[in-house]
């Protein structure tokens, strides 16, 4: 089958691919928690005379075709702790959770290539692996446990491919590079304990709100100081909490932050020095700190022979002028967790309707992509699999 013939069929199941993406907008599920979603993919699958197993507790597996190679495709489940203002009518109908991050249209088109691989199951020179992969969006990330349930061990796919709905980019366009493309993601959490006093008698105290300020100051600048000026990397301070009225130093205050960067390597070495700093920092002040890190997904790295590969089936199916060089971001993304283990290639999906210059990106209330998008990234997967089984 010609790559240009799975754009043809993908558009042919446009409408159940459409139909599946709102019944997931409308029935969202956070991290974890997706046992409907879970339930809503099996029978999809079923039904398709393809059998699905579980993983990681809500995620699904399966696979397509026979044979010693195989290769993976994968979509990411969960939604997010959002309240949806679409105003769209099959919006969300769980109160405070959203699809706001795209994963419904992952998973739809996940299914619609799935569809169009069990039609054409007699072509395939190998497996497909199929991938719905929970808890993205949420530490440890779903993908890890993927991996500690033995997936990529039992299945041994030469090779992993994945997208991602880009809301800056108009739909009919693919975006991808080869190399970093999201940076590693790690929270940080900060307790300084102090010596609480009357504002006006300062010296019978000590202060942290003072300690937590210098220390917001030199940790940014720890990044600054410490990195070659040519590797991006941010330490930012997102929260501070401290302190209820205006008169009175508090005993305690608590900071919040990320760490990312693009080298592995660095940002464990990073880890050593927040702590360190912190803790002598806070000292200057008689301030006791503590530091707990919380180890986030690691970069996200595309190898640079499954790139050329789907960059090569992009062209095929949108044409080379819709095929960008996509700008790497401090995002975050777990699929990283696959891309340690096996070649693999990410790419971004355009779904900004044509006529609009811009639209409510990703994790917004207001995100609602064009749907138009869907059979491309549909046949893009099924596409980027097969050409790959048959190199």
């Amino acid at each position: 089958m010609e790559l240009q013939h799975w754009l043809t069929a993908a558009r042919e199941h446009s409408e159940q691919i459409i139909a599946y993406r709102r019944h997931l907008h409308q029935h969202p599920e956070l991290s974890f928690a997706e046992h409907r979603t879970h339930d809503f993919i099996s029978s999809v699958l079923q039904r398709a005379g393809i059998t699905p197993h579980t993983v990681a507790q809500t995620g699904v597996v399966a696979t397509i075709g026979t044979g010693e190679r195989s290769v993976a495709i994968r979509a990411d489940i969960d939604a997010l702790p959002i309240t949806e203002r679409t105003g769209l009518p099959f919006a969300s109908e769980c109160d405070g959770v959203m699809h706001a991050c795209g994963h419904d249209c992952h998973t739809a088109m996940l299914l619609g290539a799935a569809l169009m691989l069990k039609q054409h199951e007699h072509m395939l020179p190998g497996r497909v692996l199929l991938i719905f992969q929970p808890g993205e969006e949420k530490s440890p990330g779903g993908a890890s446990l993927v991996i500690a349930d033995g997936v990529l061990d039992r299945y041994h796919p030469e090779a992993i491919f994945g997208q991602h709905l880009y809301p800056d980019a108009p739909t009919g366009t693919i975006e991808l590079t080869s190399g970093p493309i999201m940076a590693s993601a790690d929270e940080l959490y900060w307790t300084l304990h102090g010596k609480g006093s009357h504002a006006a008698q300062p010296h019978k105290g000590s202060n942290p709100i003072r300690a937590a300020a210098e220390l917001i100051v030199h940790l940014e600048g720890i990044v600054q100081q410490r990195r070659d000026p040519l590797h991006p990397a941010v330490l930012a301070v997102t929260a501070i909490e401290g302190g209820t009225a205006t008169n009175v130093v508090p005993d305690c205050v608590r900071l919040k932050g990320t760490l990312r960067s693009f080298d592995d390597q660095w940002r464990r070495q990073m880890w050593n020095r927040i702590e360190a700093h912190s803790r002598v920092l806070a000292s200057l002040h008689d301030v006791e700190c503590t530091v707990e890190i919380v180890t986030g997904y690691p970069p996200l790295v595309n190898n640079p022979e499954a790139t050329n590969h789907a960059r090569a089936v992009a062209q095929q199916l949108v044409g080379t002028d819709h095929v960008r060089t996509f700008e790497p971001k401090m995002w975050a993304e777990d699929f990283a967790f696959y891309a340690e283990r096996i070649p693999a290639a990410f790419w971004m999906l355009g779904c900004r309707p044509p006529e609009r210059s811009t639209m409510p990106g990703l994790h917004s209330p207001l995100f609602n992509p064009d749907e138009d998008a869907l059979p491309i990234g549909a046949a893009m997967l099924a596409a980027v699999a097969t050409a790959w089984l048959a190199r």
